[in-house]
């Protein structure tokens, strides 16, 4: 297992003038073959391209019980007006909802699935906790996409992540097709820390959870990292797990199919890599999108 402790600001964003990206310092894979489920040519595979496919990660009745979970929670009236319920700009349906394993006891169970919490603890290198968790729904015809963004871009600047020692993990609850709005990711563009431009305005998160227009790239850059990646799309069955780091470029387009896209999304951060004061923000945000609380997973 491998320690870091940052206490300086490696990574800089929402900048008054352009920056070049910047080289990141800190390793994608933390751990070793011998610390979890996955082999040592999986690990490089994730190190080379930040992020990992596993399909048949949930079982057939499992998919049914979590899918009923999301459907009670998009249902439930006495969250509406709830902080943690984001709904889509648009239309108003429910778009996330937000620290979900505090509403529900099935999702805070699977936290601590060992399937996930061996993978996290091996990746990151040492134990974690959850830094955020949400059930994402995305309506058939409806669903809105989110634009190019680094996830770490906003944690560092708005909740005093030190380091990009951070994993999210993807549960899909229904088939990922190429034309519904799948996640895209550009492969090994984990690797490059893009700064943003602009201050971060008070209380951001009011409106960047429903769309992000603060601490995206520009389209330059977003071009350039394309050209020199590639894209690919997180595509399969419903079960299947995407295992991605904090800092790859990544997006979504619009659903205009008939085919709802729904999963279960937790993001694990290391102990050893727990929030200060926001980089580049007044305040940092509500714990209910960025926990506090780093008590080690069990």
């Amino acid at each position: 297992m491998t320690t870091a402790t940052v206490t300086d600001d490696l990574y800089p964003t929402r900048l008054t003038e352009a920056a070049e990206p910047i080289v990141r310092e800190h390793p994608t894979v933390w751990g070793t073959a011998a610390d979890g489920p996955f082999d040592a040519e999986e690990l490089r595979a994730h190190e080379e391209r930040g992020f990992s496919i596993l399909p048949g990660t949930l079982t057939g009745g499992e998919i049914e019980t979590y899918s009923r979970e999301l459907d009670r929670l998009t249902a439930d009236e006495s969250l509406r007006g709830d902080e943690r319920v984001i709904t889509e700009k648009g239309s108003g349906e429910v778009r996330s909802i937000f620290a979900v394993q505090h509403l529900s006891e099935l999702i805070d169970d699977l936290s601590r699935d060992p399937r996930l919490l061996e993978r996290a603890r091996q990746l990151l290198g040492s134990d974690v906790y959850l830094h955020q968790t949400r059930i994402n729904y995305m309506p058939g015809f409806k669903g809105g996409g989110f634009y190019w963004h680094s996830d770490f871009e906003t944690w560092h600047a708005e909740d005093g992540m030190p380091a990009p020692r951070a994993v999210s993990c993807s549960l899909a609850l229904t088939p990922n097709y190429p034309y519904n709005g799948g996640l895209m990711v550009m492969p090994g563009s984990h690797r490059t820390f893009v700064p943003s431009l602009g201050e971060t305005p008070e209380d951001n998160h009011r409106s960047s959870l429903k769309e992000q227009k603060v601490g995206v790239p520009s389209e330059e850059v977003i071009t350039q990292l394309a050209h020199r990646h590639g894209i690919d799309q997180f595509t399969g069955p419903a079960g299947s797990a995407l295992w991605f780091d904090a800092n790859i470029m990544h997006g979504s387009g619009n659903n205009i199919t008939p085919f709802p896209r729904s999963n279960i999304f937790m993001v694990f951060n290391s102990v050893e890599n727990t929030l200060q004061e926001p980089f580049a923000a007044s305040a940092p945000r509500p714990d209910h999108i960025a926990h506090r609380d780093a008590q080690p997973l069990r």
